[in-house]
């Protein structure tokens, strides 16, 4: 037993020192596809809802959600929806004519505000069913909102931000999937995989000249929630985001709201993962001074950027504000 637990725990660590090793070789860094959002002649924001882990054919409060998001989406004209993946439960999408886009996504968020296009990254789930199916143009010609690619960059003007492929990054996926089959296509050698990744991403971010800079991954990287932090992204992404001042990192996976803050760096961490399935009823103790909300529970969130102001709301399944936050360039926040 001793040894299946030091072995247990020494494979994330094997793996984050194989991944330096190989960010060790300065290869020049490929660019991420980038996409444009042309702000409208006189905007003076950007505004946009983000959601994750919703895909359950309208159950556990899906539609209820999506009925809220609809409402808020009106009230700030929203540019665009941002989904932090786990898009299709419980194993993705079985391919390009899975009735599940239908059922989960196109008849679920019909609200006129909602019919704009959605950026959209993978989770776990996703991964357990055929992730080419997600990625491919088919699904925009069914509908033309739907946009997702496994990493890319969102030129909003004002404000970059860099979708990261997180999934492929834990250790636990590839040494105990359990019963679960995970499409690793595209994916392996996972090492130069999560490596050509990283560089990719740092190159991004030290190119960029936005006012703002903010990543979104599936995973958490700081979470008092069920799934706890995710270690291979504290040793492999968190120290890019740091050295790159990125403002904010905006994850799923944790089926609840949350907002914490690193007391040290100042990044914010702004969790939707409630687009449906939630009420986990744990969470892990956590220094009160960092965590602003958890809430156990369905919702989702919305961004207003401009030049200097960024604010964060969060609803919950029936509209109510739950918590707000505003951030300046000044790195000042307040409540």
């Amino acid at each position: 037993m001793a040894l299946c637990l030091n072995q247990h725990m020494l494979s994330p660590i094997i793996f984050v020192v194989s991944v330096l090793c190989l960010l060790a070789n300065h290869s020049i860094a490929e660019e991420l596809p980038r996409f444009k959002h042309h702000l409208k002649p006189q905007q003076q924001s950007l505004n946009f809802l983000v959601v994750g882990d919703w895909g359950r054919k309208g159950n556990y409060n899906q539609s209820f959600v999506a009925h809220q998001m609809g409402i808020v989406g009106e009230n700030l004209n929203i540019d665009f929806v941002i989904s932090t993946g786990d898009n299709f439960y419980d194993d993705g999408l079985v391919g390009v004519d899975d009735p599940a886009f239908y059922e989960s996504f196109v008849d679920i968020y019909t609200a006129p505000s909602l019919q704009k296009i959605w950026y959209s990254v993978l989770g776990n789930h996703d991964y357990r069913g055929d992730v080419e199916a997600q990625l491919s143009p088919i699904l925009r010609q069914k509908d033309s909102r739907w946009l997702c690619l496994r990493s890319f960059i969102l030129d909003g003007g004002i404000v970059e931000f860099f979708f990261v492929d997180t999934t492929p990054f834990v250790e636990k996926y590839f040494t105990e999937p359990e019963d679960h089959t995970y499409d690793w296509r595209g994916v392996l050698p996972r090492e130069s995989y999560v490596a050509e990744l990283l560089k990719n991403v740092d190159s991004a971010l030290k190119q960029s000249n936005a006012k703002w800079k903010i990543v979104v991954g599936h995973h958490t990287i700081k979470t008092a929630g069920h799934h706890g932090n995710t270690q291979e992204l504290e040793e492999l992404l968190l120290p890019i985001l740091k050295s790159n001042n990125v403002e904010a990192y905006i994850n799923g996976h944790d089926h609840c709201l949350e907002h914490i803050i690193d007391k040290e760096s100042g990044t914010q961490f702004f969790t939707s993962g409630g687009g449906s399935k939630a009420w986990r009823g744990d969470i892990k103790p956590w220094n009160p001074e960092e965590l602003k909300l958890y809430h156990d529970g369905q919702g989702f969130m919305s961004v207003q950027i401009t030049n200097t102001i960024a604010d964060f709301v969060f609803y919950d399944v029936f509209g109510k504000v739950l918590h707000t936050w505003t951030i300046s360039k000044e790195h000042k926040a307040a409540e």
